[in-house]
């Protein structure tokens, strides 16, 4: 059947706004989060009930608005930039005025205060600072070097922490896992300054490669790969991850690929490669929860 003119300007705001938000993101935490939450941060529970928990389900509902308006708000200050750097993204984010997107902007805070005051008052608070913090970001700190970096990093495991301050799990393995995950986010964020140089020097962003030089850049990068190998031994050798240890294997060998990668890239092409390496690491880090021990899980369906 064919789509009118009328439904297809519809479709077509929709993936807009869907890139805006960046819906595949969003879908990664949540999925990231209830992996979490039953291997790792309840693992003493029956999945059932960690899986049925009301409030579990509303603070990561509050988590995905806050994260969607997290994207809008970076969107709407970084459009100019976006333009340079990501030209083709931009033209379809740019199907929906900058009005719409603020307005949607200010529902999906609300929608976040009211999914959190379901839990407690003290989760409102706690995702009205979060909420700040996004736009405090995005406003002023991300075009400061490193600052911006590290901010950005722990902005990104908030949607994690708020879980762990849920189950109130204290166990170091929790801890040895978010090291991991926030030195693979800081190396990702140096990673897309080199692969937007251009459009942070046009508008003047003052982000590690401009202010400082590229090679330096890469030189932070490289110490942020050591560290990062560290932690993955660490968690191999000192904790009970089951098959999870095959991903830090693969994680420590796609690390030192991407050193020698970093070394020689030059160009947009290349930096942008090392991200989606970074990424990918991520993404299959989240999915490789389920290897820490199937059987038991199973057990507790």
């Amino acid at each position: 059947m064919m789509l009118s003119r009328r439904q297809k300007l519809i479709l077509l705001k929709f993936f807009s706004l869907f890139s805006v938000v960046r819906g595949y993101n969003i879908l990664i935490v949540v999925i990231a989060q209830y992996l979490a939450s039953v291997y790792i941060f309840a693992h003493d529970k029956p999945v059932k009930s960690v899986l049925l928990d009301i409030n579990l389900l509303m603070l990561v509902l509050a988590s995905s608005a806050t994260i969607a308006s997290g994207y809008i708000i970076n969107n709407f200050y970084d459009s100019e930039k976006d333009l340079i750097n990501k030209p083709r993204k931009t033209m379809l984010d740019r199907l929906v005025s900058q009005n719409t997107k603020l307005s949607f902007y200010f529902v999906l805070n609300f929608l976040a205060a009211v999914f959190a005051s379901y839990v407690s008052f003290k989760a409102v608070i706690f995702f009205a600072i979060y909420i700040f913090g996004i736009w405090f970001y995005s406003h002023r700190l991300k075009k400061q070097p490193i600052i911006g970096n590290i901010v950005s990093a722990i902005l990104a495991v908030t949607p994690f922490f708020v879980i762990f301050i849920y189950y109130k799990n204290f166990e170091l393995v929790i801890f040895a896992h978010a090291i991991f995950l926030f030195l693979l986010i800081v190396m990702r964020e140096l990673t897309k300054d080199l692969e937007n140089i251009k459009g942070d020097l046009a508008l003047n962003y003052r982000t590690v490669p401009v202010v400082y030089s590229e090679k330096t850049s890469k030189l932070m990068l490289s110490v942020m790969v050591l560290l990062t190998i560290i932690a993955a031994v660490v968690l191999v050798l000192f904790f009970e991850i089951g098959h999870m240890c095959y991903f830090f294997y693969v994680s420590v060998i796609l690390l030192l690929i991407f050193l020698l990668i970093l070394w020689r890239s030059n160009k947009k092409n290349d930096y942008l490669l090392l991200h989606n390496m970074l990424k990918f690491i991520i993404v299959a880090g989240v999915f490789s929860i389920l290897l820490i021990d199937v059987s038991i899980v199973l057990n507790r369906i």
